[in-house]
């Protein structure tokens, strides 16, 4: 790609659809006649075969990105256990709250303990399956592995139609009644199944540096809206199953979302100058993203480094003991039962107590439960550097409206 004259990338069209308030949703005559009558929605161009434009500066900023990012996954490689879950939880964690969804590291932890708990808590714990769903899928990305992605992401929301294609106009903010109004109404939602062929036909493309590339498909993505509800948090996951079907990352999912909480009102921003045909402001803003969440993922390795030989001094066990097995196994698991130990370490459960022991009396780990049965131990000092990295990514005010739903 160079700066010689690119084809203008292009922007939205718009299409006039009729609408009509259904009698069955209560309302003023006032906000009926409101919502009443024609509306535009976008009409997403073909993207699949478009030169990327990629003026010099980003691309050395998206080189620069991509260097950081492949030499954290290369460093991790050889203890990808504990920080690949650390990382993937932290990344869904981050991704989760742009969409305003947030909790402490320790209610995440324990909600991944139980499967049918409520509350943001279990939200993000789902997305942090559907972010690994979409890791598993990155060898094929197709409409199946994106539906897949979506299916895991709220199959135990109710009313949501997990893993299929919407059957109805969505917008983005405005009323309740009607897309009249909205901050942005995605295209109808039978043009939806050609949209994505034409994204995945872009997908498939290896003539555009992938960071670049992820940025545009994750732009395009948003800008279809495909589904009824999740379509930031399947998006971003299926940014991270880009980079890994490209190879950019082979090892652990590094924390882009975490980036780009530190400015979301520019990530919205640069969706929105996507839709009207500049799609450069997404690259750099992605590019910019990971640069941060390279150095915030960085520093939260090493906090845990730290935090696991701090141990070493106060753990009274023998060198060969399956307790230094049941550390490690903590620095991706700060909340654990007898039950998880057993499984991510092949062992007995009866064995599971004696073995956690030390690390009571070492204060490395506290029971909170205060029982006998269905006992749950928490690692203090992971959990505390988990909620320092969520303060450092920080964010700032979200300036778009919520997404709304239309009647079917």
């Amino acid at each position: 790609m160079t700066d010689s004259a690119p084809a203008p990338w292009p922007a939205l069209g718009y299409e006039t659809l009729p609408w009509e308030v259904s009698a069955t949703v209560p309302a003023s005559r006032t906000a009926r006649r409101r919502h009443q009558g024609p509306y535009q929605a976008a009409v997403v161009p073909e993207i699949a075969g478009l030169n990327v434009p990629l003026p010099t500066e980003v691309a050395s900023l998206v080189d620069d990105a991509s260097a950081e990012i492949a030499r954290l996954d290369g460093e991790l490689w050889h203890e990808i256990g504990p920080f690949s879950a650390v990382l993937l939880r932290s990344e869904s964690a981050a991704s989760s709250k742009i969409e305003n969804l947030t909790a402490s590291a320790r209610a995440i932890a324990e909600a991944e303990l139980h499967p049918d708990c409520r509350g943001n808590a279990s939200l993000i714990v789902a997305n942090t399956r559907a972010m690994s769903a979409a890791i598993e899928l990155a060898n094929r990305i197709d409409a199946d592995a994106i539906l897949a992605m979506h299916e895991t992401l709220l199959a135990h929301v109710p009313r949501q139609d997990a893993g299929t294609w919407r059957s109805e106009q969505v917008w983005i903010g405005g009323g309740d009644l009607g897309p009249h109004g909205a901050i942005f109404v995605p295209p109808h939602h039978s043009r939806v199944p050609a949209a994505i062929d034409d994204l995945l036909a872009f997908i498939d493309r290896d003539d555009v540096p992938v960071l670049a590339h992820a940025a545009i498909a994750h732009a395009q993505f948003e800008t279809i809206h495909p589904f009824t509800d999740g379509n930031g948090r399947t998006g971003r996951a299926l940014l991270h199953a880009h980079l890994r079907n490209k190879a950019l990352t082979r090892n652990v999912t590094v924390p882009i979302s975490a980036g780009l909480l530190t400015d979301t009102d520019a990530y919205f921003a640069s969706l929105t100058e996507y839709r009207e045909g500049d799609p450069v402001t997404i690259i750099e803003q992605l590019a910019r993203a990971a640069l941060a969440a390279v150095g915030n993922g960085r520093q939260l390795v090493d906090d845990l480094h730290a935090i696991r030989s701090g141990w070493v001094e106060r753990i009274k066990a023998r060198r060969d003991a399956t307790t230094w097995k049941i550390a490690d196994l903590l620095l991706g698991h700060p909340v654990v039962n007898a039950q998880v130990i057993a499984k991510e370490l092949g062992m007995a459960g009866r064995n599971v107590n004696r073995a956690l022991q030390p690390l009571v009396e070492a204060g490395v780990l506290i029971e909170f439960t205060d029982k006998k049965r269905n006992q749950r131990w928490r690692t203090p000092e992971v959990l505390a550097a988990l909620d320092e990295f969520a303060v450092r990514a920080g964010r700032r005010a979200r300036a778009t409206g919520r997404s709304a739903r239309s009647a079917p």
